[in-house]
């Protein structure tokens, strides 16, 4: 299909960067950070309506099927279709979404909310995450609709709301599949486009967040043998847990498979108590942290594993190892007993994307091409929605071509040349699915 990739050619610097550049000045007003901002997408999806209306059917100037679904005001979704001649042969690329995680000025090197050029630095909020990949593949669908290559597949391109927040629910792609309106994206590759370092992202992981409060008894620090520290109880109890964790949850050998960088890993990362003198050993304590899991243990059975040993060592809350001559965990004269309880919040699991899937081999065979060498990596991150298009029975397969190290970052910027790479990945895939 070397014809396809001449008539689509190259991204088109002269088009991407002014499209780019609108996107990245409304991306103050599509920062998702609930109560206080709430992103108001259309005003991205009016940009690439503006782009690909000339060559749609509402236009009558060509074949592309614009679909802009809203659930709440001022927050769509774009359904973008060029259609094939084979019923049911379908692509799509998923997951390009129109808000922004929060930036604050006063800590950047330059303007979040303009788009600043510097050579092939194209620098601002959502550069790589994710108006980058918006403008990518808005130009993408502008050229097919443009040049109307005669292609057997359907491709699809889906812009969705409401991905860096999950307070508020039913506003992007978990409503549009509710409503089945991707359902016709079952029968063919789903490409998430919200990745980085242009290299297949396979293995994503799980998150449990979890809380230990810790009870012990409140007393004068001068008469240690009179109180119950939930401070000591607490460091030896988590101790124990996370011993207990990597003895049943050891690396698993899928991981060298998917190349996760790390496995799965259950550790602290907040502590407070409710103050009080430094000559006080206090009454209680709460340590917080996460469970982050590979996709090949099941975050179930973790949480009544993380449940059993908590269980246990209260039952056995004397044998817990203690600190000096006077420290314990039990006062029999008084019939106090120090006590742990887990909590949870809401937990996810992790994605193993398909390697045997049609779409994962087209995806590396293409980023071999282009990118010069193909290294599929995984990473305990989560992307809770792949996850659940995963479940829905997507054949999901994940790709980005801005920075993993600006991706949330202050400084956020993409490189114009990695994004073009991108552009010739998807022409590439298009190209491999015709045969």
């Amino acid at each position: 299909m070397a014809n396809l990739k001449e008539t689509l050619g190259d991204l088109n610097r002269d088009s991407f960067v002014p499209l780019l550049s609108k996107l990245i000045g409304e991306s103050k007003y599509v920062q998702n950070n609930p109560p206080d901002l709430i992103p108001q997408e259309d005003r991205v999806v009016n940009h690439v309506l503006d782009v690909l209306r000339p060559f749609s059917t509402a236009t009558g100037g060509g074949p592309l099927i614009l679909n802009h679904v809203a659930y709440f005001p001022g927050r769509g979704n774009l359904i973008v279709q060029y259609p094939g001649t084979v019923p049911g042969k379908i692509l799509s690329f998923v997951g390009c979404h129109m808000d922004v995680v929060t930036a604050n000025p006063n800590d950047w090197d330059f303007d979040p909310f303009s788009l600043s050029i510097e050579g092939d630095k194209l620098k601002g909020r959502g550069t790589t995450d994710c108006l980058g990949h918006v403008a990518l593949i808005t130009e993408l669908m502008r050229k097919l609709g443009e040049t109307k290559p005669k292609l057997k597949s359907t491709v699809v391109a889906v812009f969705i709301a409401n991905e860096e927040n999950s307070a508020i629910s039913g506003v992007g792609v978990d409503a549009l599949v509710k409503d089945g309106l991707l359902d016709n994206l079952k029968q063919g590759p789903l490409f998430w486009v919200d990745t980085a370092d242009k290299q297949p992202c396979v293995g994503t992981g799980g998150m449990i967040p979890w809380k230990l409060h810790v009870t012990g008894k409140l007393f004068h620090s001068g008469l240690p043998h009179k109180a119950i520290n939930p401070l000591e109880l607490a460091m030896e109890a988590l101790k124990e847990i996370q011993l207990r964790f990597y003895r049943d949850f050891p690396p698993h050998p899928q991981e060298q498979v998917y190349g996760f960088a790390t496995p799965s890993t259950m550790k602290p990362t907040q502590w407070s108590y409710p103050g009080g003198g430094i000559n006080q050993i206090p009454g209680e304590c709460t340590i917080s942290g996460d469970v982050r899991l590979t996709p090949f243990y099941n975050v179930k059975d973790v949480m009544e594993k993380l449940q059993e040993y908590v269980d246990d060592i209260n039952e056995n809350i004397e044998k817990v190892e203690s600190r000096g001559p006077v420290s314990k965990y039990v006062l029999p004269d008084e019939n106090l007993r120090g006590s742990l309880t887990l909590t949870f919040d809401e937990a996810s699991s992790g994605v193993a994307c398909d390697l045997n899937s049609r779409g994962f081999h087209v995806l590396c065979k293409a980023t071999e091409e282009v990118v010069g060498h193909v290294k599929p990596y995984s990473i305990t991150g989560t992307l809770p929605l792949i996850r659940d298009l995963k479940d829905e029975g997507f054949d999901v397969q994940t790709c980005g071509y801005g920075l993993m190290a600006t991706y949330h970052a202050k400084n956020e910027y993409c490189l114009f040349t990695d994004m073009s790479q991108g552009y010739e990945v998807f022409v590439s895939i298009i190209s491999q699915l015709e045969d």
